[in-house]
């Protein structure tokens, strides 16, 4: 019986899975934490542009016009060649 009490107070195996589920615990919370913070940026980012949809759309006509502009030019390069 004293040698049962001996090896039970040596096992550190118990101490060990409870480490391994701290550490679990503490991951989870970051992760939380982390999509939180994610979330309310990104709440915000499309509450902005739902504020002042016409921002947004004056950059891209410029780009898209650019971008038809080149596609253009390389269709008749293509055609051509």
């Amino acid at each position: 019986m004293k040698n049962l009490l001996s090896r039970f107070r040596k096992d550190e195996s118990g101490a060990t899975a409870i480490e391994y589920g701290l550490i679990a615990v503490l991951i989870g919370v970051a992760i939380i934490a982390g999509a939180t913070a994610l979330g309310t940026t990104l709440n915000s980012t499309f509450q902005g542009v739902a504020d002042n949809p016409n921002l947004g759309a004056g950059a891209g006509a410029g780009g898209d016009a650019g971008g038809d502009a080149g596609g253009d030019a390389g269709g008749a390069g293509a055609s051509g060649g």
